[in-house]
């Protein structure tokens, strides 16, 4: 109840966003899972080339970020989020019909894309709408999101049984779906001319020395995050000796994000510095990796308490993982936006996604490295310390950036009481795009003038983010 209500004091067309990003997260998640084996085990594809369609899909959306987040400023939001959920609808769509590998290819492709699209599209949406409370938007954005990576992978598993084409096609209808929903209930909004060019954009993002420094110790985030999906995954299957002890680490998590995402966020909104809570979720990501050291190096379990004795301090690994994404995540994504003009909004987050990709492409590779080299040497410890070091490192490099002075401070907002109306049915409150077109006037000035001393100043800081 109370997360309906924190919804429901949103305008609609955050509502809209955040249940069609619980259908993105569940089509995404009823599909990619399963792409693997059946390319491999249905389709007789070597591992060479279930792995190059892998990577190509991941390539196609890591790498094309900035290209969706250009395009929500110069195009509108609106649009390029619609156009990524079409793309997604064909791709997955070719995925149930497709068995060579030049269609897969394609397939792959577009999907990627797709999420290029519209992911940085919908967070510059979100971000103008939600006003100064990005941070309680972003919140429930996690929650509507991680619902969806929960049911996605449950319906998947059951549509499987009938086989792979009935789970891609379920996937395409849902985003086709949401394509028209997209298109019929979601408002455009005015976007102004950038004044600039494409590449002249792309200079102003890349030379802010303030974002990128924030951006390049966000790095062990999404390192930490993809962990669950290799290191805690593979200890918790060492750890108890049953494959499915995977899905309990998922089930851990996502119960401890629905239930206590919002009131943390609300909790630490009202409070403090943006630069304590995100230094604070990085140290807890990276303590996380702590309780799993005990049982490293532990023989097989020979029954199944001592199976689930040993599988504990992994569940509590996967439980603070969360607990320090759910502290610091929706802060992040609330900073993003305020480093610069409010027409580069899509821009920022763009680039922070692609350099998030670069991340866990190195993370994940550093991490495996780490876990061989601690299996030959007898050290399986050491993949668990590197990452303690990494959000430890994260935290550090995040609170040195706060007290300098270098993060720019959005203004706090008082949540709204329970009961209040809608933002969306009070007439009086006007949003941003609605009262002066952007790009114009200030921002301008803005970006003639500002440099990153001047960005860094009290008074800077003081301004809230647009």
């Amino acid at each position: 109840m109370r997360t309906y209500r924190a919804v429901r004091s949103f305008p609609a067309a955050v509502q809209l966003l955040l249940v069609n990003q619980a259908g993105v997260n569940t089509g995404f998640y009823l599909l990619v899972p399963y792409l693997a084996s059946h390319l491999g085990e249905n389709l007789g594809l070597s591992a060479a080339v279930v792995g190059l369609v892998l990577g190509v899909r991941t390539l196609s959306q890591q790498g094309l970020f900035i290209i969706g987040g250009t395009a929500s400023d110069r195009l509108g939001a609106r649009g390029v989020i619609i156009a990524g959920c079409g793309l997604r609808t064909v791709g997955f769509a070719l995925f149930a019909f497709g068995d060579d590998l030049p269609v897969l290819l394609a397939a792959s492709v577009l999907s990627g894309l797709a999420g290029a699209l519209f992911n940085p599209a919908v967070r510059a949406y979100i971000a103008t709408e939600s006003s100064d409370r990005k941070a309680e938007a972003f919140a429930l954005f996690n929650v509507f999101a991680t619902t969806g990576a929960l049911v996605g992978p449950l319906l998947g598993s059951l549509l499987l049984l009938v086989d792979f084409r009935a789970a891609a096609l379920a996937a395409a209808g849902l985003f086709a779906v949401l394509t028209v929903a997209q298109a019929l209930l979601l408002p455009a909004r005015r976007v102004a001319p950038s004044g600039g060019s494409v590449l002249g954009d792309w200079r102003e993002v890349l030379g802010n020395r303030r974002f990128l420094a924030f951006a390049l110790a966000m790095m062990g985030v999404i390192t930490l995050e993809n962990q669950l999906y290799l290191l805690l995954a593979d200890g918790a299957r060492r750890a108890s000796g049953w494959d499915g002890a995977v899905s309990l680490l998922f089930l851990a998590g996502t119960c401890v994000n629905l239930l206590l995402q919002v009131r943390i966020t609300r909790r630490l909104h009202a409070t403090g510095r943006r630069a304590r809570w995100i230094a604070l979720g990085l140290a807890v990501m990276g303590l996380a990796f702590v309780p799993p050291i005990a049982v490293a190096a532990a023989d097989p379990p020979e029954s199944v308490p001592a199976a689930l004795l040993r599988l504990a301090p992994l569940l509590a690994a996967a439980v603070l993982l969360q607990l320090g994404v759910m502290i610091g995540q929706p802060f992040v994504l609330e900073l993003i936006p305020a480093f610069g003009r409010t027409g580069l909004t899509g821009t920022y987050y763009g680039v922070f996604y692609v350099l998030s990709g670069v991340a866990a492409a190195g993370g994940n590779a550093l991490i495996g490295w780490a876990m061989d080299a601690g299996a030959d040497r007898g050290a399986a410890w050491l993949p668990w310390v590197s990452c303690v070091a990494i959000g430890l490192a994260g935290a550090a490099a995040v609170a040195r950036l706060g007290a300098r002075g270098a993060l720019p401070e959005p203004a706090a907002a008082t949540p709204p009481e329970a009961g209040t109306a809608p933002a969306a049915a009070r007439p009086n409150d006007a949003r941003p795009e609605d009262a002066r077109p952007e790009g114009t006037g200030g921002d301008a000035a803005r970006r003639a003038g500002r440099d990153d001393r001047a960005a860094s100043s009290p008074r800077a800081r003081k301004e809230p983010a647009q």
